[in-house]
């Protein structure tokens, strides 16, 4: 506790302010943990052609961005997102809320001022953010910025859900994780597209489950979720802290196996049991998918209307300030959020 206190203390005293074409931004120079992290002025960002300037007013702060920050596991730093030896991205942080300042010369969907919520590829940490106009979307009437930055997270239940798993009205999904930042989207997705859900997660959060739309609870420390035998179409782990063998003994011989990360060591994380579930779909009536979030402009226009229409919402365990972006990290990473995280950019 007193390192974060002393932590929180140094990135505000390393701000400098708002120097003309500066901003405020957390700089990510180097792999470990969330105290690697400065806050900071870096030089404001422009826009490419097809880009859009946000002002950014609220980020989500998600166990993808813990992943970037602390290069773990070490396979994230091949990606586009990661860099080697050190981050390619100086500024962490992707889903976003806040107001158009900006546009590229081919952007025509946008105009200054437009309230809105996307994904960039990287710097949402801090005041200003450059994002493809393609990945961005006008925010929802009935949701603050700090909700709104919420929202894109979301994105990687509903593929998980529509695409991958490929849920219809009247079937039964299994999740695993269902309490945490992706969970909470997934039940609510889910119960919208007509699914009967059952949602696996520690007794603390059973009530607030159910209150999304889940119709069964399964208290992991009380009961095992394999013992009920196949009674699913549709599983969804975000966990993976289960064998694969025990997880297919839920699913219907035509059942759905979908695996979003969680899982692994430091170095190759879910990737060996992605390559496990290659193999055992070549011998199985099953199918057995995984996929890699990538939000674009249709799937936050879903989602938008999706919460408009009182069908879903944010569920929002704690919104830090930008200073405090350390323990923020600190606290996904250790995996039992309940909901997401949210850091307040600017007013």
């Amino acid at each position: 506790m007193q390192a974060a206190h002393q932590t929180t203390a140094a990135l505000t005293a390393a701000s400098t302010g708002d120097a003309a074409g500066a901003m405020r931004a957390v700089v990510h120079r180097r792999y470990g943990t969330p105290d690697v992290l400065e806050l900071g002025e870096t030089e404001r960002p422009v826009p490419g052609d097809e880009d859009v300037l946000v002002h950014v007013h609220a980020a989500a702060v998600t166990i993808g961005d813990h992943h970037m920050v602390t290069g773990k596991p070490y396979l994230v730093r091949l990606s586009p997102y990661g860099g080697l030896p050190g981050p390619r991205n100086k500024v962490p942080g992707g889903a976003l809320a806040g107001r158009v300042h900006a546009v590229g010369a081919k952007v025509t969907g946008f105009r200054a001022g437009d309230e809105v919520f996307g994904q960039a590829m990287a710097g949402a940490f801090a005041e200003y953010a450059v994002v493809p106009a393609a990945a961005l979307v006008l925010k929802p009437h009935n949701l603050s910025m700090e909700e709104a930055a919420t929202v894109p997270w979301a994105a990687t239940a509903l593929q998980g859900l529509r695409e991958a798993g490929q849920v219809t009205a009247g079937q039964r999904v299994l999740i695993n994780g269902a309490s945490g930042g992706v969970g909470t989207w997934a039940v609510q997705i889910a119960r919208a597209l007509g699914a009967e859900v059952t949602a696996v997660c520690s007794a603390r959060n059973a009530e607030l489950v159910r209150s999304l739309g889940a119709a069964e609870v399964i208290d992991y420390a009380k009961e095992d979720f394999v013992g009920g035998g196949a009674r699913f179409d549709v599983m969804l782990d975000l966990v993976g802290n289960r064998a694969l063998s025990d997880c297919l003994r839920v699913l219907n011989p035509k059942g759905v196996y979908v695996a979003c990360g969680g899982g692994g060591g430091d170095w190759l994380g879910p990737l060996p049991r992605f390559a496990g579930m290659g193999l055992r779909s070549l011998f199985s009536s099953q199918r057995l998918r995984t996929f890699f979030s990538d939000p674009k402009q249709k799937e936050l226009l879903f989602l938008k209307e999706l919460v408009e229409a009182g069908k879903a919402r944010p569920v929002i365990e704690r919104s830090w300030a930008l200073s405090e972006i350390a323990e923020a990290l600190r606290h996904v990473g250790e995996g039992h959020s309940r909901g997401q995280s949210v850091v307040r950019v600017a007013g």
